[in-house]
C-alpha cells in the first residue's frame, strides 16, 4: 500500500480539496511512533534520512492531551487531544484514533523543529475548515481548504477524511482551523 507521501514540490503551492487523494509513494516513508526514537547515524549504522514522516496515532492513548509526544521527529502540537470518536459523523480513516481540536474546538497547531516541505492529513469537521502553512517568521506561505462542512451521514458533497495539504519549503507551522466547530484529523503526515 502506497503511504501518503512523496510530492513534486515544485507544484503545488495550494491544494483544492476537491482534488483526488494524492498518493506519495516514491518517498522514502517512516511512521513515527511517541514511543520510537527516530534513526539517527550514533548507532554506527547508516541512515537514510526519511522524506517522509506519518504519525501512528493509535499508540496515544484516548483523551491524551497532544503536545510532546512526537517531539523526537520534530514536531509539538498545541491544542489536541488523541480520541477514539463514539460520534458516528467523526470515522477515523484508520485505525481508532484520531486528533480532535481541543480544548478550543476547530483548531490544531503544530510547530516543526525544522522547516518540512508539505504536510497532509485527513480532515472531517462541523464547519468550512482551513490549513494554513507559515515560515519561521510567521508569514502565510500557503493555504488548502474544505468549502463546507465534510460530515459522515450528511448530504456534504466533500467526503468525510478527505485530504488537506500544502506543499511550499520553509514551513515551520501550520493550523488547521474550523471556525470554532468540531475538527478531527488522521493520518496526518509531513515531508523534509
Amino acid at each position: 500500500m502506497a503511504m501518503q507521501c512523496s510530492l513534486p514540490w515544485d507544484e503545488i503551492s495550494d491544494f483544492d480539496a476537491s482534488a483526488t487523494t494524492i498518493e506519495f509513494s516514491d518517498a522514502s516513508t517512516v511512521v513515527a511512533s511517541p514511543s520510537i526514537e527516530p534513526p539517527s547515524a550514533d548507532s554506527g549504522l547508516p541512515v537514510n534520512k526519511p522524506t517522509c514522516v506519518r504519525l501512528n496515532m493509535e499508540d496515544l492513548k484516548c483523551f491524551d492531551v497532544v503536545e510532546r509526544q512526537f517531539q523526537q521527529w520534530g514536531l509539538t502540537f498545541r491544542n489536541a487531544i488523541a480520541l477514539h470518536p463514539s460520534n458516528p459523523a467523526f470515522p477515523p480513516r484508520s485505525g481508532t484514533t484520531v486528533l480532535m481540536g481541543a480544548p478550543k474546538n476547530g483548531l490544531i497547531e503544530i510547530s516543526f523543529q525544522y522547516p518540512v516541505r508539505f504536510v497532509s492529513g485527513f480532515v472531517t469537521s462541523s464547519q468550512r475548515t482551513i490549513l494554513s502553512a507559515y515560515d519561521q517568521q510567521n508569514q502565510l506561505l500557503a493555504r488548502a481548504e474544505l468549502t463546507e462542512p465534510n460530515l459522515a451521514g450528511t448530504d456534504s458533497k466533500i467526503p468525510p477524511n478527505t485530504q488537506l495539504s500544502v506543499a511550499v519549503p520553509n514551513i515551520y507551522r501550520i493550523t488547521f482551523y474550523a471556525f470554532d466547530g468540531c475538527l478531527t484529523i488522521d493520518d496526518l503526515s509531513f515531508g523534509l
